[in-house]
């Protein structure tokens, strides 16, 4: 009798060592990958994202293995294990996967990799939902996009894979953003779209955009049209480049501060609104006799 026990014990020790090498391995296992995957990630630059995705991918299935193995080798959970390996248990899986959210991500993922709509660091909107920022991560389940106020916003794979997306890394990071400003018109035209060409030319970030031709025909540096005549103002923009997004918004915000002191020194009005009130014949007269009283007075 103690010699059976003395052999469970030894059954359940040599169970529990096996199961914590399994463990092990694993964890070690999922770490070479995503070591290996780093590494790579530095020298295949064209091809981080799917790199990166395909290791969560992998990562995923060692675990996914190591936890079965682990069960595989306690009694009360051997059935369960056997359950997940035989064909009807996968197929279950697999069907109760697709009944949630978690199988469509995984598959739009799949789909974001091989396609590459974007990759990671692209800066990308969601149209519509007024998402901006920059792509971190891209995991089996989600998508990790990091916003210009340094918050991260989770976006589940099967979401992001169907809505509308602008990609500012899609054909180049150059951007454009328009510089609108208006001006009374009683202030001399010539000389604000002059100041504003300047102010523009002098920022630092300042971003020639001219195509060769035009930089033989010696066409302005920047663009500025009149948009036409508002109720007050005379509304002029100019076109301003900046190497990418972020650089841009800064260099509008910087221009206007210059341009407004520089419209202040050349004596250019930048109007804003009027309101004239207007007395009917009656509160008029009533207005005039409470003055007299109390001139009087």
């Amino acid at each position: 009798m103690e010699l059976l026990k003395h052999n469970v014990y030894i059954e359940w020790l040599l169970r529990a060592v096996a199961i914590i090498i399994i463990l092990l391995t694993t964890f070690v296992s999922a770490r070479i990958i995503k070591k290996k995957a780093r590494n790579n990630e530095n020298f295949i630059k064209g091809d981080g994202t799917r790199v990166k995705f395909f290791m969560h991918f992998v990562v995923g299935i060692i675990y996914f293995f190591g936890i079965v193995f682990a069960f595989f080798l306690i009694p009360p959970f051997r059935s369960l294990a056997g359950s997940l390996f035989a064909g009807s248990g996968v197929l279950a899986l697999i069907i109760g996967f697709a009944s949630q959210h978690a199988f469509a991500n995984i598959v739009s993922g799949i789909f974001i990799a091989l396609f590459k709509p974007f990759s990671i660091g692209d800066k990308i909107k969601l149209v519509g939902k007024e998402i901006v920022g920059v792509v971190e991560d891209i995991t089996l389940r989600h998508t990790i996009v990091r916003t210009f106020e340094n918050k991260r916003v989770i976006i589940p794979n099967s979401v992001i894979s169907t809505d509308i997306i602008e990609n500012a890394n899609i054909i180049e990071e150059k951007t454009c953003k328009f510089f609108e400003i208006g001006i009374s018109y009683d202030s001399d035209i010539n000389k604000a779209i002059s100041i504003i060409r300047n102010a523009v030319v002098g920022h630092l970030d300042f971003y020639d955009n001219r195509t060769f031709e035009e930089k033989e025909a010696n066409a302005d540096l920047v663009t500025v049209r009149v948009l036409g005549f508002g109720e007050s103002s005379v509304n002029l923009r100019a076109w301003v480049w900046a190497k990418d997004a972020p650089t841009v918004f800064k260099m509008v915000c910087d221009l206007n501060k210059t341009i407004k002191e520089e419209f202040d020194k050349a004596g250019i009005e930048i109007p804003f609104p009027y309101r004239t009130i207007v007395f009917k014949d009656e509160e008029m007269k009533k207005r005039k006799s409470i003055m007299s009283n109390e001139m009087k007075g």
